[in-house]
């Protein structure tokens, strides 16, 4: 069994390496979407590492659906403004001519934001991937120390039931033992003083466990006499 110095310096090492090596290029959910990693943390809580982590992940997540909301209402607009180009075409004045060059310039403009943000979200899953198996690494770390500490504690609590449990064996022969005692005393007495004489003693109980042997002589007893 580990002590806690040998326990700590071995988690260390499975966090660093082991873990790094069992998760490989294996592809992880991503862990703040599943409900069963939350519910990991109900009883043993977490640490900040682990928090620090979620928050970064979830910020990741949420700028990657911003990002995409963004695309989808520039390409609307986008349309729009391509509507706005078709309608004035066929007008000849100064004010269709001005529309159409900003419709125009707001189209670049548009096209502009809309490669900014795909670049952007061509790195963001590279980004998830990278704190998502950060996360898992730690995740496992804890799990690893809970079972550990789960596994210490186990095995004290089976230690002390079977102390108990010989202990208790122990009392309980001993128990049978005076009770069979009082039983022959009780006997004893009894058949030389009867009844009115026992009284002075005071029983808490009479005793009603007697050996089968006892028994049996006691009756022949009774008969001879």
């Amino acid at each position: 069994m580990l002590n806690a110095a040998a326990r700590e310096e071995d988690n260390v090492s499975i966090s660093d390496e082991k873990f790094r090596e069992a998760l490989g290029d294996k592809r992880i959910p991503v862990l703040i979407l599943d409900n069963k990693w939350h519910k990991l943390f109900k009883r043993s809580g977490t640490t900040p590492e682990i928090e620090e982590l979620e928050k970064e992940l979830t910020a990741l997540l949420k700028r990657q659906g911003k990002l995409n909301s963004e695309i989808k209402e520039i390409k609307k607009i986008k349309g729009e403004l391509m509507n706005n180009i078709v309608s004035s075409m066929d007008e000849k004045d100064g004010e269709a001519e001005k529309k159409v060059n900003d419709s125009k310039r707001l189209i670049n403009e548009s096209n502009e934001k809309i490669d900014q943000y795909e670049d952007e979200l061509l790195e963001l899953p590279r980004e998830i991937d990278r704190v998502n198996k950060e996360l898992m690494i730690q995740t496992m770390a804890l799990c690893y120390e809970t079972l550990s500490e789960n596994t210490d504690e186990i095995e004290k609590i089976a230690d002390w039931i079977h102390n108990v449990r010989i202990e208790l064996k122990k009392n309980i022969i001993k128990k049978q033992e005076r009770e069979f005692q009082n039983a022959d005393l009780y006997t004893y007495m009894h058949d030389i003083f009867g009844p009115d004489v026992m009284e002075i003693f005071d029983m808490r109980y009479e005793p009603t466990l007697k050996k089968p042997e006892q028994k049996q002589e006691s009756t022949e007893e009774k008969k001879e006499q």
